[in-house]
């Protein structure tokens, strides 16, 4: 989730609907400038006993941040606690209970993000061994009740865990209990921007089920295959989902600008504090009538914090965020920036993805999505038959688009290679959880502690 590292007291005023768009359109950029901006969580544990570290004690999560900045990287602050870093790799924050994420620099090659992945890893790995502590690449804690884990002093988090349990039945666990992988792309105008949104939320499920990562539940198998993505489904309706009305003639900044106001806020920055504004309105905020700020109007900052509290499969700020894959191993956080990369920011990429998908139905679409979690490659397909039946497909269309792209490493190599691990799971058919269970229900003889070693970085 989104951390604040300087506070704009600056900001413009918005005093008219026209500057709700322009912010989109401010992301606008020529494809020389693209770039490639990719974000991973890992869960922190204490390798003598597995439990998960709270921030204030003696080698915990406070100690793990203060020992990064050996490394470069400088503290942020919220309430006089250390809740972030930052330095040229991006930003290494904090999720609500201690999950460590890295939220990368914008790259222009996949070379790039893959060599900043492992500069990160190296550093908290050497940390973790001064420190007893471990990181585990999977989709959601394997073992962990909520109430076992700790919550971290960021304001923001306090108030959407005194929320969600209003909303939805599983949004603690989604904050609590979950890790990703995502990227964050950028489009070159309004029609561009539409065209990769309804690619990616069409093809979303798929990521979903080659990223599925996720198939135990408080120490025993949960019957799913990405449980982090079925969480999802019962977060919070208002803010999350396939979206509909991507796919409809006309999409574009106007149509997500009204959806991210009908969106409820959860909270407003000032002087360094988050206030509650759970469930209120952002359209009462332009008109300066929100209850706990009354008279005062919102600044582009506020829009910009409001839009980080939606959620949808693939979020618009003024660039594209691809949502739907599950936490795993390095040469997977390598992997699914590869896939979208090479999807989207080739033309003929793109244009052969989605006319692969432009003709499903938004019923068929919800249903794909519905199931994946469950039944991973297995979901049944627009159309007739399963998923995997165009995983091999999508695959290489992303390697061609990669290949397009002709971004060359020192010995020559295209970025196409970062897609190896997804042809992988193509070629044996069995997704990272499916191995998993085959561990677990074999060698592991149900023993799922055995998982601390087998998916830890």
């Amino acid at each position: 989730m989104s951390t604040k590292t300087v506070s704009n007291s600056n900001a413009p005023v918005i005093e008219s609907r026209q500057q709700l768009l322009e912010y989109f359109a401010g992301g606008e950029k020529p494809e020389p400038r693209w770039r490639i901006g990719t974000e991973h969580e890992k869960f922190v544990y204490r390798t003598a006993d597995h439990r998960a570290p709270s921030y204030d004690e003696p080698g915990g999560i406070r100690d793990l941040l203060a020992e990064l900045t050996q490394f470069g990287w400088s503290p942020v602050e919220e309430g006089g606690k250390v809740i972030a870093l930052s330095g040229p790799d991006g930003t290494v924050s904090l999720e609500p209970a201690g999950q460590l994420e890295l939220s990368g620099a914008p790259l222009e090659n996949l070379h790039q993000t893959c060599a900043e992945t492992g500069r990160h890893l190296q550093q908290v790995k050497a940390v973790g061994e001064r420190l007893g502590l471990g990181f585990l690449g999977l989709g959601m804690w394997p073992d962990k009740t909520r109430a076992e884990l700790p919550v971290m002093p960021k304001g923001r988090y306090g108030i959407m865990l005194n929320h969600m349990p209003r909303v939805g039945s599983l949004g603690l666990d989604m904050m609590l209990r979950t890790c990703t992988i995502q990227v964050n792309l950028d489009y070159s105008s309004e029609a561009d921007m539409a065209q990769k949104f309804r690619v990616g939320l069409a093809l979303q499920p798929l990521a979903t089920a080659l990223f599925a990562n996720s198939p135990f539940t408080e120490g025993k198998p949960n019957g799913m295959l990405s449980y982090r993505s079925h969480i999802w489904s019962d977060t919070d309706p208002h803010r999350t989902g396939m979206l509909p009305f991507v796919f409809e003639d006309g999409f574009g900044y106007e149509r997500y600008a009204d959806y991210a106001l009908d969106v409820p806020m959860y909270f407003v920055y000032r002087d360094g504090r988050y206030i509650d504004a759970a469930g209120l309105s952002f359209r009462d905020f332009l008109r300066g009538e929100l209850s706990v700020l009354p008279g005062e109007k919102p600044t582009i900052d506020d829009w910009a914090d409001h839009l980080s509290t939606a959620f949808p499969e693939v979020r618009l700020k003024t660039f594209l965020e691809m949502r739907g894959a599950d936490g795993g191993p390095w040469d997977r956080i390598c992997a699914l920036p590869a896939l979208w990369v090479g999807l989207l920011y080739d033309q003929g990429a793109l244009d052969a993805a989605w006319d692969l998908v432009k003709g499903w139905r938004m019923d068929e679409r919800q249903a794909l999505r519905d199931s994946v979690p469950r039944l991973g490659l297995d979901a049944p397909l627009p159309g007739g038959g399963k998923l995997r039946d165009i995983a091999g497909e999508v695959v290489e269309i992303a390697g061609a688009g990669l290949r397009a792209r002709g971004r060359l490493n020192a010995a020559g190599d295209s970025e196409s290679g970062f897609l190896d691990p997804l042809r992988e799971i193509v070629r044996t058919g069995k997704v990272p959880a499916e191995l998993l269970l085959d561990q677990y229900r074999g060698v592991w003889d149900g023993d799922l502690t055995r998982i601390y070693d087998g998916s830890r970085f």
